[in-house]
């Protein structure tokens, strides 16, 4: 299967991320939080409506961002894998349904 999982029924990537990979992620999203920090300011702040939606646009942009980089990811290994396994509608469908929430 394109995944193992373990006891807790937990699943796990075919490929570990590199460090290089899983700093890069952290790094991303400890700037997004750092941005909801400043959301939250601006809240207690009472500052412009707008400026608040931009920020929060500002986020919602990032995070897509880290999305999409984990949904490549996981196509160009556990599926990739999964197809070349023999084994790749159930890997797709799961892909296909977490894009449809995804876009959501």
């Amino acid at each position: 299967m394109e995944r193992e999982v373990h006891q807790n029924n937990e699943k796990k990537p075919v490929l570990s991320r590199t460090a290089d990979e899983k700093q890069s992620l952290v790094n991303r999203l400890k700037r997004i939080e750092g941005q909801v920090r400043g959301i939250q300011k601006m809240v207690e702040e009472d500052r412009y409506c707008v400026d608040i939606l931009v920020q929060i646009s500002a986020i919602d942009k990032a995070l897509n961002q880290v999305g999409f980089s984990l949904m490549e990811r996981h196509t160009k290994h556990c599926v990739s894998h999964a197809i070349k396994a023999g084994n790749g509608n159930e890997s797709i469908e799961e892909l296909m349904k977490v894009m449809k929430q995804f876009a959501k």
